[in-house]
């Protein structure tokens, strides 16, 4: 995938060494507004047990690691690879280190951390496992390598958030993950960005799912950020797989996010759909998705609505490939403007404009298809409640 009037990463601008951090037995140490920023990713840090394993990463360092739930195993990256032998199955298998120069860079680095997260086979493991990938050092590069493996007839819902420290203005995110769900197992991957204004992000993620795996995977990033260039490729290799995603993204002005998601069906009675919202308030947002089908049976739905509220824009690229005759694919596209007739209606019944307006938009970001926990949905609410509504007339 190339990006449209890319953003040019110089590689050199960024430290891969030294911010190394002490692990912390829990949180209570970090201070207010640490704690602040984890959370609005989505991470508990008030220990509420309502997590069934934790992981958190400070720049290179891996500071909390721990599994709290009955059935999953949460390790750092390099533990995993001690313990078992270099993950032979599992480590650069969906992946390919020579995909571009960014894998070929996160190959060859250093590898800082990242996680391995594994269910056991059969078990639907009940609260959410949370990761964070923080970043608290001006100009820092981060590299980091993540594997899920949910094994057979197992379910987990993985909340990862993604973000810097309030004063970092400047640092490069690179991240390899790798997704491997077995026979009859789910997978609930729920991502929420928040960086810097000058962070540059370039995550690289590949899906395995085998025969009536169900991958779901959200997409949130409403925060200012330089560069993100991202597009998750999923495989559907086994009969009755699907996989589904859902983004919402906002780009104020400064902010060019480069995204999107390819679904392949390789068998039988598989199933993808493609889900975006996007919004630029003066930013750039391409909104990609592609889905290919290579069996029959099978089925695919891309959908990307776009709004323009005080400039930006916003490129929307829906690619749909057919391999072979009885294959079903449709997609459906549309960037535009808040309507004045809803705003008007809506006005009528008693709200201003500017709650007319915040009223569609809060609609048009709907997060409850994503079936987030509580305290996470609310944050996001708030988040989106923050959104100028006079840029939207």
């Amino acid at each position: 995938m190339s990006e449209l009037s890319p953003t040019l990463v110089d590689l050199n601008s960024y430290s891969f060494t030294g911010r190394q951090s002490p692990e912390l037995p829990d949180f209570s140490s970090l201070s207010d507004e640490s704690k602040h920023e984890l959370r609005m990713v989505g991470v508990d840090v008030d220990a509420t047990g309502e997590r069934a394993g934790t992981f958190v990463q400070f720049d290179h360092s891996t500071v909390h690691c721990k599994s709290s739930g009955k059935g999953v195993e949460v390790l750092g990256i390099r533990q995993a690879l001690k313990k078992y032998d270099g993950l032979p199955e599992y480590f650069w298998k969906a992946m390919d280190p020579e995909k571009d120069d960014f894998t070929r860079t996160a190959a060859k680095e250093e590898l800082h951390g990242g996680y391995f997260i594994r269910t056991e086979k059969g078990v639907k493991v009940a609260e959410p496992v949370q990761t964070c990938l923080f970043i608290k050092g001006q100009n820092v590069g981060q590299n980091v390598h993540n594997i899920v493996v949910v094994e057979e007839d197992s379910e987990v819902h993985i909340i990862t958030g993604c973000a810097t420290s309030h004063d970092v203005t400047s640092a490069l995110h690179l991240g390899i993950s790798e997704f491997y769900i077995k026979k009859g197992g789910k997978l609930t991957f729920t991502m929420v960005h928040n960086w810097g204004e000058d962070v540059m992000v370039r995550p690289r993620t590949v899906g395995i799912v085998e025969e009536n795996g169900v991958l779901q995977n959200n997409y949130v990033l409403l925060k200012k950020v330089k560069s993100v260039q991202s597009y998750p490729t999923i495989y559907l290799n086994g009969a009755g797989a699907v996989a589904r995603f859902n983004s919402v993204i906002v780009t104020p002005t400064g902010s060019h996010v480069d995204t999107g998601n390819r679904i392949v069906l390789n068998a039988p009675n598989t199933r993808g759909e493609i889900i975006s919202r996007t919004i630029t308030t003066g930013g750039t947002i391409v909104a990609r998705g592609e889905i290919i089908g290579n069996a029959v049976p099978a089925r695919g739905h891309l959908e990307c609505k776009g709004l323009i509220l005080g400039g930006g824009l916003i490129h929307a690229i829906p690619e749909l490939q057919g391999c072979v005759t009885g294959v079903e694919l449709s997609h459906e596209a549309a960037v535009g403007k808040i309507a004045q007739e809803e705003i008007e209606y809506l006005m009528a019944r008693g709200l201003d404009e500017d709650e007319a307006t915040s009223t569609i938009v809060r609609g048009f970001l709907n997060v409850e298809i994503m079936g987030l926990p509580q305290e996470l949905r609310e944050s996001i609410d708030r988040t989106i409640a923050e959104l100028d509504a006079s840029d939207a007339m």
